[in-house]
């Protein structure tokens, strides 16, 4: 992991979240690790993408998107929080019963996988959600994407027991509470 920086994107990298997101939309797990399709996706305006990086490259707002770069400037994965207030509505219909964050597109290259890059983007995830003061992060999984499952628990999150139902599948919540966190850092 030495060869590995993750930071946050700026606003001006918008071609290269694009790019990043459109190649993880064709990945063979796309279909159960994402609501968006690699056509939907293509077919979005520069003026999306522009927006989306600006809104996720300040470090000032509700959403910011991390990747992990080589030393080289390649982009290897990446993963975006997005804060949810207390009393607000989640995507789903749910009530949000507290602060927190929602991890989502997560994408690491399959040459990259299992040797650590995603623990180092939930790393840098779990650790903004902190500094905001956020009391847990979230994030949702295809009840079959049993990689994605053992990535999440590898990197700290753990099944809540809600699951979300999606048409003919459901989606598990796995979180990582951030107290439980300060306790074990103690």
């Amino acid at each position: 992991m030495n060869d590995i920086v993750v930071r946050g994107i700026r606003a001006d990298e918008w071609d290269a979240v694009r790019a990043l997101r459109l190649e993880a939309l064709k990945d063979p797990a796309a279909p159960i690790a994402f609501l968006e399709t690699h056509e939907d996706a293509a077919g979005r305006p520069d003026s999306f993408w522009q927006e989306r990086a600006s809104g996720a490259g300040e470090d000032t707002g509700g959403v910011r998107q991390f990747v992990a770069e080589t030393a080289g400037g390649e982009w290897v994965g990446s993963v975006t929080v997005l804060v949810e207030e207390a009393g607000s509505i989640d995507w789903a219909g749910s009530p949000v019963e507290r602060r927190q964050g929602h991890v989502v597109g997560v994408y690491v290259r399959p040459e990259w996988r299992g040797g650590g890059v995603t623990r180092e983007l939930f790393e840098a995830a779990v650790e903004w959600a902190g500094s905001r003061g956020l009391e847990r992060v979230r994030l949702l999984v295809h009840e079959r994407n049993l990689r994605a499952q053992g990535a999440y628990r590898k990197a700290g999150f753990v099944p809540s027991g809600v699951t979300v139902s999606l048409d003919e599948s459901g989606e598990n919540e796995m979180e990582f509470v951030l107290a439980l966190r300060e306790l074990s850092d103690r």
